[in-house]
């Protein structure tokens, strides 16, 4: 499992030009999931994107977490994290889960956020075409991979 962490003032997603949902201060989460992904990688991402201090403390040092900062969530799915582009000039997206098993990890990734934070979250829908908007706070962005947790 990848994600991209983006801290954000804002942000939202349109799906078909219809509003779809919407976060103020918070974290937007492009999630990529792979063919070997498991509960445990869902667990362990979950801790890492709760407990993970980007957030600003009253020095404005990056110190708190989105917890601490009772801050929102906006998850959204993105095969593309897992594009690999050694070979030519067209990604290819092997690695990617199929939907049969990302729409599953992709759902119980949510819950088991919303679990955590104890508040609901905002999310795309899996497999739509979205246009996301964001305003990145900081700018401050965050790659966390579960196969490679040295990232």
């Amino acid at each position: 499992m990848r994600v991209v962490i983006q801290r954000a003032l804002e942000a939202s997603v349109t799906i078909e030009g219809a509003f779809t949902s919407s976060i103020k201060k918070g974290m937007l989460i492009l999630a990529g999931f792979e063919n070997d992904d498991l509960q445990e990688d869902l667990e362990w991402m979950v801790k890492k994107v709760t407990q993970i201090r980007i957030f600003n403390d009253e020095l404005g040092v990056m110190n708190l977490s989105i917890k601490e900062v009772k801050g929102e969530l906006l998850v959204v799915s993105q095969f593309t994290l897992h594009a690999k582009t050694k070979k030519g000039n067209r990604p290819s997206y092997i690695q990617a889960a199929k939907s049969d098993l990302a729409i599953p990890l992709y759902e119980k990734f949510k819950q088991l956020l919303e679990a955590e934070l104890e508040q609901p979250i905002q999310s795309g829908i899996f497999g739509a075409d979205m246009k996301v908007q964001l305003i990145n706070d900081g700018p401050v962005t965050i790659i966390i991979d579960s196969k490679n947790k040295d990232l």
